[in-house]
């Protein structure tokens, strides 16, 4: 349910774009999507989990303003980023 410190370093080196950049849009997008799959992953077993739900709810709405806005500086950049995480746009 929680993401290993292995697999967000690996996250945050894909998606970086400078060398210590670690709070960049693409990158908190790629965070929460990988938060997204695994609390998805978690509610299909626990179905009645609903405190763990409106967490995801809450990801999914800042993830989904993230790209907003990252839509609306880079459209080119933000069109590889969805491709990437394989998200819809």
């Amino acid at each position: 349910m929680f993401m290993v410190v292995k697999n967000k370093t690996e996250v945050i080196e894909k998606f970086r774009i400078g060398g210590t950049d670690t709070g960049s849009t693409p990158v908190q997008v790629a965070l929460l999507t990988t938060s997204i799959n695994n609390l998805v992953e978690h509610l299909k077993v626990n179905k009645n989990d609903f405190h763990s739900r409106r967490g995801l709810l809450l990801m999914v709405g800042k993830r989904r303003r993230l790209l907003r806005y990252y839509k609306s500086k880079n459209l080119n950049e933000y069109n590889d980023l969805i491709t990437k995480l394989g998200i819809k746009g």
